[in-house]
């Protein structure tokens, strides 16, 4: 394990594959951010609970305990750290697996150094702040405060991951309107591709299973989805 400390904040890196790990930590380095590396699964899990970085870098395939693991511990313990996952399987199940844990966006290797950089840097904005005028927006039962990253279904609290949010808060932002797959997914990952598009699904389907009965969320067969209800601004 290793630990660089630059002032943008520590990213977690975990990669059984050392020469892997070490580029990504070159270019994460360079680019300001603190960089902690780890090989296995254990290690990676308690380095997690114990440092509390911005984002963590999770390989699927570790010895011991598996990315996929981590994640779904980290997030049954409330820890909702953006998570990108790394794959060496271009294997759909191990996506949307990742996806339906709390995963916030996954790249397949081998891959573009840089694009993992910007992947990261995305993932990180949709944490910094509102995407919308609106410091609250309401549609039907769900009220949601982008001031505060907050969301409320029939006056309970639902925890998001910062891509949950960021969607829902895109799609809230324009009730009534009916947004494709490709804008979604371009507007809340920064990427497009076709492939992707299945992300955006899975995403969707988290929110509305956390957000339950009260859910506005609609899907426009063949096109994309968009939010239907009593929509208001509460405060801008």
């Amino acid at each position: 394990m290793g630990t660089d400390t630059p002032g943008k904040g520590l990213v977690l890196v975990v990669d059984d594959e050392r020469p892997i790990a070490d580029l990504v930590r070159l270019y994460l380095t360079r680019e300001g951010f603190g960089v902690h590396t780890e090989y296995d699964g254990e290690a990676a899990l308690a380095a997690a609970r114990r440092m509390r970085p911005i984002a963590i870098v999770l390989d699927i395939g570790l010895p011991g305990i598996d990315g996929l693991e981590i994640c779904r511990r980290l997030r049954e313990e409330g820890d909702w750290t953006p998570v990108l996952f790394l794959t060496a399987r271009d294997d759909e199940v191990d996506r949307v697996v990742g996806l339906e844990l709390g995963g916030d966006d996954y790249i397949t290797k081998p891959f573009s150094p840089r694009e993992l950089v910007a992947r990261i840097r995305t993932v990180l904005r949709r944490t910094e702040g509102p995407p919308s005028a609106d410091k609250i927006r309401q549609v039907g039962g769900v009220r949601l405060d982008n001031e505060q990253r907050r969301v409320y279904s029939a006056g309970v609290e639902i925890a998001l991951t910062p891509t949950e949010f960021e969607l829902l808060a895109r799609l809230m932002s324009r009730p009534g309107r009916v947004f494709s797959r490709e804008e979604l997914l371009a507007s809340v990952w920064g990427y497009a591709a076709l492939a992707g598009t299945r992300t955006v699904d899975v995403h969707v389907a988290q929110v509305r299973g956390k957000l339950g009965d009260a859910s506005p969320i609609r899907t426009v067969r063949g096109v994309g989805y968009s939010v239907e209800g009593g929509a208001e601004s509460a405060e801008s």
